[in-house]
């Protein structure tokens, strides 16, 4: 793997912003389990030439950058929000509570916040919803690595609950392997979302064939 520059941050530092804090959600696309967000303040005498846009490294790889970032941060948190609240608020609103939530609980001074195109309220002060944040900001992208390690480590657990779903491999998405089992055992509650297609799909196919 090449090193990698993510000039963003560097734009903004010179600008007088020396405490940037990047945040970034894990887990919009999936039908099962919860999304995260995480938001991070990296040291700015640090760097690491090979952190990015945790989709496009490997899974050893970002298990290697999420111990740096934790060792290197100057704050960190994570916000994992449940499938119900999921649900209940829209996925959109489901990232925006979670980073919101990562950011409030940092307990530490900010200049800025980056987000990954996420517009926030107003009482965050100066805020910038960069368009693909992930692959220009260093702080956006090691907010990505921490959601995204984080909820693979959910999978994994809800996997050692119900193997046969195969949480481990496909993290919640909708493969072919996901849906089959999905119309095969049914839905679970709190993991699966219901108001996610195929999930809500397969609810009212199984309401359809009741008696009336």
């Amino acid at each position: 793997m090449k090193p990698i520059k993510l000039p963003f941050d560097a734009t903004l530092r010179a600008k007088g912003y020396h405490f940037i804090v990047g945040t970034d959600e894990a887990g919009r696309g999936p039908i099962a389990g919860p999304v995260v967000a995480a938001a991070v303040i990296i040291d700015e005498r640090v760097e690491h030439p090979y952190i990015y846009d945790s989709k496009q490294m490997t899974e050893a790889q970002r298990e290697k950058a999420y111990t740096w970032i934790v060792d290197h941060a100057v704050a960190y948190s994570i916000a994992v929000i449940d499938v119900a609240t999921i649900d209940r608020i829209n996925i959109l609103e489901a990232s925006r509570l979670g980073m919101m939530q990562a950011i409030d609980a940092l307990n530490h001074g900010y200049d800025v916040i980056v987000t990954d195109a996420m517009a926030l309220p107003s009482r965050y002060g100066h805020h910038i919803a960069l368009i693909k944040g992930d692959t220009q900001s260093f702080s956006i992208a090691c907010a990505s690595i921490l959601a995204k390690v984080t909820r693979d480590r959910i999978m994994h657990e809800l996997d050692q609950q119900w193997p046969q779903y195969g949480f481990a491999n496909h993290k919640g998405y909708p493969t072919a392997y996901h849906v089959q089992q999905l119309r095969t055992l049914g839905v679970l509650k709190d993991v699966h979302r219901v108001t996610f297609s195929p999930v809500r799909q397969l609810l009212t196919e199984v309401v359809s064939l009741l008696p009336k």
